[in-house]
């Protein structure tokens, strides 16, 4: 279907329950939907017009319009538009249909609004906390705008289960949530029968920063610096969605060099992002040679941020109309001399791992993602990609100047520890070369447009292709340029749930290896 088609096609079937529709921002499509029809039309466009589920939030709008709002994000992906099915929740009832049984990928997004919101998705087959662990006590709903976000609630002991695996000879391996490593907490329970895990459950959110809270009230700027802070090595990703969506709203045309410079940096970061991975999955192989390899070169890919901007987290680089300064000017010569060394560093590397029939043994068949389990997930980025989903935003919604950037997208089709380093590896050549054209095609003038005050009301997305795959913020303005509703899905939270899959009927040593292949941001998920 192409145009108009689909969306014609939904509002003519399901005519007498869609009320309003409305099309902003150029591609952001939102209908207000009959609530109690919610689920019917979730499924058909789901099944029928295939779109992925890509996002679920709710708003406390009570101030507004009397109601909580629940916002059902989809992605028209090959036409580059977002669909939102927007329901009333009733503040005397809150409660929504869950519509987890049609759609899987929902499962996690209606436990996170009946944590924050307190609004039950009527039907859920496993409502359990998800965000708020044991010690916090019911009826306190930190998202509610009376919610006081400086307040500290009574400590409470609630319960949480796991999923018990019965059977003879099953076992139970808890693992975390404090670790060995200098890495974020999480919790990890196993059920294993001999060798072999049947199934993994994951609980996260030990580091939860209330993020969303904490921008609530708080002026346009303080946004951006939550945003470059929700994870350490997603800085560029997440403060270009955030100031995305500020751009929307505001109207701003990003001066056309800021959009190569940002290019330029959101490359980079993939980059050293990748490096890591691949020297992370050496090491749980004990393949020390090629582990260092790895960190060399990212240690050089550090070497190129320090030269842009002296910093490797890569900070106060991007803001809302473009970028802080113009980072590029009089280095070009030396930024194409480290890429040529990189790449050809990196090219001898991967031709001795790919050349290890050990290595290759031990990766091939290990930790497969089936397709149609990351097809109803929605797995994103290169774990997505490499299970036969192929999709990249930078293609599919083209921002800052990948339009005029011919971006190469790897595709894979097992699923496995190997498909998911190939993929990575091939993004690393890719983004050498989208870093060098970029820098050679780069055209002159302003690097900053300014920002008007911003409306109150209005909303917006900003989506982008991060390291580990497709990031989206969405924002509503309040009164006086500032934020009333700040959302973040990070890729993270598609991919944890994949990752638990990923491992199922391997072996538990398999584990930190699966896990590394992933490399799935903990702090990127515990908003």
């Amino acid at each position: 279907m192409q145009g108009r088609e689909p969306i014609q096609q939904l509002v003519k079937k399901f005519e007498a329950d869609i009320s309003n529709r409305q099309l902003i921002n150029g591609n952001e499509w939102y209908l207000e939907t009959n609530p109690t029809r919610i689920a019917e039309i979730c499924g058909y466009v789901h099944r029928k017009l295939g779109y992925p589920l890509i996002a679920l939030f709710a708003a406390d709008e009570r101030s507004r319009t009397g109601n909580y709002t629940a916002y059902y994000v989809f992605g028209e992906r090959e036409a580059g538009r977002l669909l939102v099915l927007k329901i009333p929740v009733a503040p005397e009832k809150p409660e929504l249909p869950s519509i987890t049984c049609q759609i899987p990928a929902a499962a996690l997004y209606e436990r996170e609004i009946h944590d924050l919101f307190g609004i039950v998705p009527a039907g859920h087959p496993d409502l359990r906390r998800l965000v708020l662990h044991r010690n916090w006590p019911q009826g306190e709903y930190p998202l509610r705008k009376d919610f006081a976000g400086h307040s500290r609630p009574p400590m409470a002991a609630e319960e949480i289960s796991f999923n018990t695996v019965m059977g003879e000879g099953v076992y139970e391996i808890p693992v975390g949530p404090v670790h060995a490593g200098i890495i974020e907490p999480g919790h990890f329970r196993f059920s294993v029968a001999g060798e072999p895990i049947i199934n993994l459950e994951a609980q996260l959110y030990f580091v939860h920063k209330g993020i969303e809270k904490l921008a609530e009230g708080k002026g346009i700027e303080f946004g951006l610096y939550l945003a470059e802070r929700i994870s350490g090595d997603e800085t560029i990703a997440n403060a270009l969605a955030y100031c995305q969506a500020v751009e929307k709203i505001g109207a701003v045309a990003v001066p056309e060099r800021a959009q190569y410079i940002r290019v330029v940096f959101a490359e980079l970061e993939r980059l050293t992002s990748h490096l890591g991975d691949l020297a992370g999955v050496c090491l749980d192989v004990a393949y020390g040679f090629a582990a260092f390899q790895f960190r060399m070169l990212r240690g050089w890919a550090y070497q190129l941020a320090d030269q842009l901007c002296g910093m490797r987290f890569l900070r106060s680089v991007i803001q809302p109309g473009g970028v802080r300064k113009d980072f590029v000017t009089g280095k070009e010569q030396i930024l194409l001399e480290l890429l040529a060394r990189i790449q050809a560093e990196l090219t001898d590397t991967v031709g001795i791992i790919k050349s290890n029939s050990l290595f290759i043994d031990r990766i091939e068949n290990t930790g497969v993602l089936p397709r149609q389990i990351a097809v109803d997930l929605n797995a994103v980025g290169p774990a997505g990609r490499a299970a036969g989903i192929c999709s990249d935003i930078r293609k599919a919604f083209p921002y800052a100047a990948y339009d005029r950037l011919s971006v190469a997208v790897p595709h894979h089709h097992n699923g496995d520890v190997n498909c998911r380093i190939n993929t990575k590896i091939e993004e690393c050549f890719e983004s050498i070369r989208l870093i060098s054209q970029a820098v050679r095609e780069m055209p002159g003038g302003e690097v900053r447009a300014s920002v008007p005050p911003l409306p109150p009301g209005r909303w917006a997305f900003g989506l982008n292709e991060a390291p580990r795959g497709e990031n989206l913020h969405w924002l509503l303005t309040g009164e006086s340029n500032t934020i009333f509703r700040y959302k973040v899905r990070t890729p993270s939270f598609c991919n944890w749930p994949a990752l638990c899959h990923a491992v199922r009927g391997n072996i538990v040593p398999d584990f930190p290896l699966i896990n590394k292949s992933f490399n799935l941001s903990y702090a990127g998920n515990d908003l």
